[in-house]
């Protein structure tokens, strides 16, 4: 049975992911940016809200400012160092003071913390399925990280796409063969529960 839905679930709030936006080159080590940024409603694919952020980050210390409509917050930004060389930035928690590299603001919420300040509050939308809707959500977002340009009716499961290594695609492909697995066992066990109703 799926749980009951009395915590807020994370992903229907707002995510800020630090190296999406160093990625996209919005953040920049060592320079200060500001840009808009804007989170859409997954089911409507309208704009669900909008945030004006100024960023600067020098040689060992950054800010994260952010204004969204009745919120005005400056979070701490630390570079790690990594273990090859060079340094990893990441955001501070206001709440738990630890690094950490995605801010969430659940529904409800006032301002933006890692995960771990929301403790049992919230809970990530998988965790309000049941098993067979978690193999079934599993099966799919696998299928769309390989898909590319292939079709997806031709293809359950996708070939490796040309970028990526043998090692990760394996790893998709052994958790993709245990969501069949759940599936499969979930059809065995209902028709074991009707074999047992119709033959009582």
């Amino acid at each position: 049975m799926p749980r009951p839905r009395y915590r807020a679930c994370l992903e229907a709030g707002f995510k800020i992911e630090l190296y999406g936006l160093m990625r996209g080159g919005a953040v920049i080590p060592g320079s200060r940016t500001s840009f808009r940024y804007r989170w859409w409603n997954n089911y409507t694919d309208e704009e669900a809200a909008v945030a004006d952020c100024a960023v600067r980050m020098q040689e060992h210390e950054g800010t994260f400012h952010i204004v969204m409509d009745d919120l005005e917050e400056t979070i701490i930004l630390t570079p790690r160092s990594r273990r090859f060389g060079g340094h990893q930035w990441y955001f501070v928690c206001p709440v738990m003071n630890r690094s950490c590299s995605v801010l969430w603001m659940p529904p409800g919420a006032t301002r933006f913390c890692c995960r771990q300040a929301w403790g049992r509050q919230v809970a990530y939308s998988s965790q309000f399925l049941n098993p067979d809707d978690r193999a079934h959500r599993g099966k799919a977002k696998i299928k769309a990280r390989l898909i590319g340009d292939c079709d997806p009716d031709e293809w359950e499961l996708p070939p490796k796409p040309k970028w990526m290594r043998w090692s990760t695609y394996n790893r998709y492909e052994a958790r993709f063969d245990r969501y069949e697995a759940i599936l499969e066992d979930g059809i065995l066990e209902l028709m074991a529960k009707l074999l047992a109703k119709y033959s009582s």
